[in-house]
């Protein structure tokens, strides 16, 4: 499975455009803030319209040729800077949550395989509140993952957390890569971050 972009958008005075393929692994968007790298996947999840160009997840086209998927029919798990777990909903609710918004059909991993493969299960029952950010991380990568993505976009995921809990998640990230075959769009400005996790690196805005 790949996906293929090929893009244009105007926000105010300057243009965001991209043109790439992403096959299995990690392709680091990498260059500077405000270089339009989060709207790309914006854009990519179908939470901002482009002006012009395709999107396409193999043979399915999510923008273009008048097709214009909502953000539920993508098949896109996102995970975000800031986690945005559900603060009034326990672990196993959130990560429930990416479950049940994908068809029975789609779905490739439970949450025990999800829990497992995170190393959460200790954590189903606690209050976001009371988690650390790498630990909040962790839940919104399964919360993700559990949406039955066929594609996973990270906006720079490791930026609100301390060095310690930074290699935490770069271990997890690196499993996702190498063992679930999925194509990652994964935004970061960080060189260190990108030279060790990246298969493949796209400059924008540069």
């Amino acid at each position: 499975m790949a996906i293929e972009i090929d893009v244009a958008k105007r926000l105010g005075d300057r243009t965001i455009a991209a043109a790439f393929t992403a096959g299995p692994g990690l392709t680091a968007l990498f260059g500077p803030s405000g270089a339009g790298k989060t709207s790309l996947l914006n854009m990519v999840a179908g939470l901002l319209r482009p002006d012009r160009g395709h999107i396409r997840i193999g043979e399915r086209t999510l923008f273009g040729a008048g097709i214009d998927l909502p953000p539920e029919a993508r098949r896109i798990g996102y995970v975000f800077q800031d986690g945005r777990l559900f603060p009034h909903r326990r672990v196993r609710a959130n990560l429930l949550y990416g479950h049940d918004l994908a068809a029975p059909a789609e779905r490739w991993m439970s949450l025990d395989e999800a829990a497992a493969f995170l190393g959460i299960a200790h954590l189903l029952d606690r209050w976001p509140r009371s988690l650390s950010g790498g630990e909040a991380q962790r839940v919104a990568i399964g919360r993700a993952l559990l949406r039955g993505p066929e594609i996973l976009l990270m906006d720079e995921p490791l930026s609100s957390l301390d060095a310690a809990r930074r290699g935490g998640i770069m271990a997890v990230i690196e499993r996702i890569r190498d063992e679930l075959a999925l194509p990652i769009l994964y935004v970061s400005h960080d060189r260190a971050e990108v030279d060790r996790l990246a298969t493949q690196v796209v400059a924008i805005g540069e």
